[in-house]
């Protein structure tokens, strides 16, 4: 039998748009500042709703990536995920580059969203004047896949273009499903992440009618309170998170910057509900597990663990339970934090985020904070880097991703 060789994959490019920064540089440093991006939504009546916050992401101008006409056929997620990929690209060195036929062909897109285009919908729907006033953009603007097929488009990049839609795990799942095409040689070098945007009429109340979403809407930024006794659901965010993978080797040959290493990545299924994550985080462990062994590492190497901890109830309860687990002796020396208590959940594009939030923890040491534990849950049992950033030192950490449906998604990274 024969054995496959897999490639190393390593991170040469970051880039995001979010609510607490329009860069990647904005955003850490407003993370480990412990600054909240959290406030009351401004770009509707939301009177009548029981939720009236989010993390929106302000001051984004698209003109700067994308030209005018070409906006008209997207939904603004894909505007969203063509700046943060835009300034994944410049990042990773590729700006001004020219790629030879061959580079084309062996670099590819693969950015999911957790939704789509929601905005899209709800505005023709609702401007809807019969099937002849539709516009031609109107699906375009909205498929789950158009993101990462705009990217390709833009870069022109003729390698694997494809789009993964996990719900809450997306982001994890592109990043991780790209590594693996480049580790088995399908593809050289891939632009991977997730975007979301559905902070509108549709997006807020049907979270809310679901009873998902925190009603502290008179403390907009203390709202998002992960593992506090507090907590009374998660607060919507949105935007992108976008990297450049690359096969070590090459990244390597041509000088490029190298952040970490994509050194490990699970998947797993709950098999329990919809919504509510399994007995005892019972998918949660598995995929941890699962990322860890293929990474061919040990609970005592992960120095860091950027949670999913969306600041829900239950859920925060058994992803600590299932990192206690997973970890066991080592669990009290692992450090945890959930930096949705400053962004809010982006949803499909949070494991995009994550992910170059735990890349840079890893690469500089320095934890972001979990903000707002006032008063932490007894259940969440873990050192959740309350209120104040931390330090690690170790070689590799993990970034969590679950969602909807009982998918899961974990990332283990390795400092290089």
């Amino acid at each position: 039998m024969t054995t496959i060789q897999r490639r190393r994959v390593v991170v040469t490019g970051m880039g995001t748009v979010n609510p607490c920064g329009l860069t990647v540089q904005e955003t850490w440093d407003n993370l480990l500042a412990g600054k909240s991006g959290v406030g009351l939504v401004d770009r509707f009546d939301v009177s009548e709703y029981a939720c009236k916050i989010a993390g929106q992401v302000k001051g984004y101008d698209p003109d700067k990536f994308i030209d005018k006409k070409e906006q008209k056929k997207m939904d603004i997620f894909i505007r969203y995920a063509l700046g943060a990929a835009h300034e994944a690209w410049v990042d990773a060195g590729f700006d001004g580059v020219e790629l030879t036929q061959e580079e084309r062909e062996r670099f590819g897109t693969y950015i999911g969203s957790g939704i789509g285009g929601l905005n899209t919908i709800w505005e023709e729907a609702n401007g809807f004047r019969g099937p002849r006033r539709i516009s031609p953009f109107f699906i375009p603007s909205l498929i789950v896949n158009l993101a990462s097929g705009f990217a390709s488009i833009k870069y022109g990049l003729k390698g694997p273009n494809s789009a993964v839609a996990t719900a809450c795990a997306t982001g994890n799942h592109a990043i991780g499903d790209a590594a693996r095409l480049i580790a088995l040689g399908y593809a050289d070098r891939m632009i991977a992440g997730g975007a979301d945007s559905v902070v509108n009429p549709l997006g807020l109340g049907g979270f809310a009618a679901m009873r998902a979403l925190s009603t502290r809407n008179d403390e907009p930024g203390k709202a998002s309170r992960p593992f506090d006794k507090g907590r009374d659901g998660f607060v919507m965010g949105e935007g992108a998170g976008i990297v450049v993978l690359e096969d070590y080797e090459m990244a390597k040959a041509r000088g490029a910057k190298i952040y970490a290493e994509v050194a490990g990545y699970g998947m797993s299924g709950d098999a329990n509900h919809i919504t509510s994550p399994a007995p005892e985080g019972e998918g949660g462990q598995r995929v941890m597990r699962a990322a860890m062994k293929d990474a061919g590492i040990v609970p005592e190497q992960v120095g860091y663990v950027n949670m999913h901890g969306t600041s829900t109830p239950v859920g925060d309860q058994l992803e600590c339970f299932a990192v206690r687990k997973v970890m066991g002796a080592h669990a009290d020396k692992v450090k945890v934090s959930s930096t949705k208590s400053m962004t809010g959940h982006l949803l499909g594009a949070a494991g995009g985020l994550e992910s170059i939030v735990t890349i840079l923890a890893l690469k500089t040491g320095k934890i972001p904070p979990t903000i707002n534990v006032d008063e932490q849950d007894p259940e969440c049992d873990l050192d959740v880097t309350a209120n104040k950033a931390g330090t690690f030192d170790a070689e590799y950490a993990l970034n969590n991703g679950f969602g909807f449906g009982g998918t899961n998604g974990c990332l283990a990274f390795k400092k290089v």
